[in-house]
């Protein structure tokens, strides 16, 4: 299952991310490349699930974790866009907020929470 006009691939084999991911991912990555630049015009929820034969649930779910993470934005009636670059940037810095308010509630000292984020993120990219 591909889509023409964002060269997107889904891999329905089993043992494969759930399609919903690796709509999601590709997206990403397109958006973080450059490949789909800032304020490109992403198809309908139903348009991009007709053409990669996908329900219209498991697309719509992709793109509610994209606008979540900064990477695509809904401009009402006017579609849905890859979003500037300073988006990602500023999700960033949100959710790093977000972390230290957390840490600071539950008493962590200031090198505990500095811990905790290195491993998690050491984690994380080294599962990439």
């Amino acid at each position: 299952m591909t889509s023409t006009n964002l060269k997107i691939t889904i891999n329905p084999a089993a043992g494969s991310a759930a399609p919903y991911e690796q709509l999601r991912a590709q997206i990403a990555d397109g958006a973080r490349s450059g490949r789909l630049p800032a304020g490109l015009k992403l198809p309908t929820v139903r348009g991009l699930a007709e053409e990669l034969g996908l329900a219209a649930n498991t697309v719509a779910k992709a793109y509610r974790a994209l606008e979540a993470d900064g990477v695509i934005e809904t401009r009402g009636r006017n579609g849905t866009f890859i979003a500037a670059a300073e988006g990602e940037s500023r999700e960033a810095a949100a959710a790093a907020q977000a972390f230290a308010d957390r840490a600071h509630r539950l008493g962590l000292t200031e090198a505990d929470a500095l811990s905790a984020a290195a491993e998690a993120l050491r984690a994380r990219y080294a599962a990439d």
